[in-house]
């Protein structure tokens, strides 16, 4: 089991940089999960020390994941997460998007094999989604992603929508994967706890430094 990459703890919450290619939670076939690694160096502190799940990332999206370390400030964080957090990606996009920034609005549902979809008709749930670009390259444009909702496969689904795919994501009409994995950080969380507002980084992964552009 690889070691948790902490970016931040305290008495009530662990923040950790979570790897692509790992589950958040387990799905029912697989034992290793982030969550069993945050569980694990818990209880190697004390054998009655929890943790408890806030978010969640996909399986192949890399970057901050936050839990707590009593249900208080569980359920005090996903009671208002919309409201307390404020939560910015980087995607690494397929081919030359033409604006330069813009909010991608949809409705989104789910079918029986679990891939989410646009709605026609704005039934399911609303989902917004800003980005502004950081980097064009021949074939690839990288943006800055922030999300104001936070659904199942939102971002992924709000590119795909726009003929650009991220890179990577076969699931949603990617033809192409240079970094071998799905081309999608969550980069960066604001999130206030016990009022206090705290900013935690994860560090790009090494595998999108040819695409990064300008600072970030």
């Amino acid at each position: 089991m690889k070691k948790l990459d902490i970016i931040y703890e305290d008495k009530e919450i662990l923040v950790v940089n979570k790897p692509a290619k790992i589950l958040t939670v387990s799905d029912g076939t697989s034992a290793s999960t982030l969550y069993s690694m945050a569980r694990s160096y818990e209880k190697k502190k004390h054998k009655s020390n929890k943790i408890f799940i806030v978010h969640r990332l996909d399986k192949d999206t890399s970057g901050v994941v936050l839990f707590a370390k009593n249900e208080k400030i569980k359920k005090l964080l996903q009671d208002n997460w919309n409201d307390y957090a404020n939560r910015e990606y980087i995607a690494i996009l397929e081919g030359n998007l033409k604006e330069n920034s813009g909010v991608i609005k949809n409705y989104l549902l789910e079918d029986r094999t679990h891939k989410v979809y646009i709605s026609q008709n704005k039934k399911g749930a609303y989902a917004e989604t800003h980005y502004e670009v950081i980097n064009r390259a021949k074939n690839t444009t990288t943006v800055r992603v922030l999300i104001k909702t936070g659904k199942k496969n939102q971002i992924r689904v709000a590119f795909a929508s726009l003929n650009h795919p991220i890179i990577g994501d076969k699931k949603y009409g990617s033809k192409t994967n240079p970094i071998k994995r799905l081309g999608l950080h969550a980069y960066k969380l604001d999130v206030k706890v016990n009022n206090i507002t705290h900013e935690f980084v994860a560090k790009l992964p090494k595998e999108f430094a040819s695409f990064q552009g300008r600072e970030i």
